[in-house]
């Protein structure tokens, strides 16, 4: 292969690789070292392709968020109604990929990063901005604006307890449940906000729990 086409091959390698070793560690207490021999590459080159260990680590960031941007348009694409597009961002967040434990240690290592790290907080900012627009954008559609508001950062908020949760090896939760869980929450108050803002979902749309 030529050396021009190596390069976002071994890029992808060591992001892969970042994800990996973060996940095991559980922190970003990890060496370009470390990164690197799990990519099967030496340190110098990945010093070559990312420059330092935070650019690495940004990269790592920008990777989970846009494979939750792939997913969700991916998913949204097949959803009719506002109900099941709910439905649709709901089941992306607990997808098998994001929902693997790696995947899981590793945005709960970046969250405490960012505590400290400007750059890291704000994107984990844009990724909690994404899903709340996701989500908000539907239910408005279902519901007055307040209701759509309060519902939109409930659900949000379970999400990524749920996450937290999962992250627990003693108590997980699988994605079924995790997804089911959620599903409840938006049922009762859509219900509880408007008896007809569920209209239609029956004839569109199979709950978690019925599978």
């Amino acid at each position: 292969m030529p050396k021009v086409g190596m390069e976002p091959v071994r890029r992808k390698a060591l992001v892969d690789a970042a994800l990996r070793v973060i996940g095991d560690h559980g922190s970003l207490a990890v060496t370009m070292s470390d990164i690197a021999r799990q990519a099967g590459v030496s340190p110098a080159l990945a010093h070559h392709y990312f420059g330092s260990k935070e650019q690495l680590l940004i990269e790592t960031i920008r990777s989970l968020l846009r494979q939750l941007r792939h997913d969700a348009v991916a998913a949204l694409k097949d959803a009719r109604t506002p109900r099941e597009r709910l439905s649709a961002v709901i089941r992306v967040s607990f997808n098998a990929d994001q929902f693997a434990p790696e995947t899981i240690a590793a945005w709960l290592a970046f969250y405490a990063e960012a505590q400290r790290s400007e750059e890291t907080r704000r994107f984990l900012v844009i990724y909690a901005r994404r899903l709340r627009s996701n989500l908000l954008a539907d239910l408005k559609a279902l519901l007055p604006a307040d209701a759509a508001e309060r519902i939109a950062e409930g659900a949000a908020a379970m999400i990524d307890g749920l996450y937290i949760r999962q992250s627990l090896k003693s108590a997980p939760i699988g994605i079924e449940a995790s997804i089911a869980l959620t599903e409840d929450y938006v049922n009762a108050l859509l219900a509880a906000a408007s008896p007809f803002a569920q209209g239609g979902r029956n004839d569109h749309i199979e709950h978690p729990k019925d599978k």
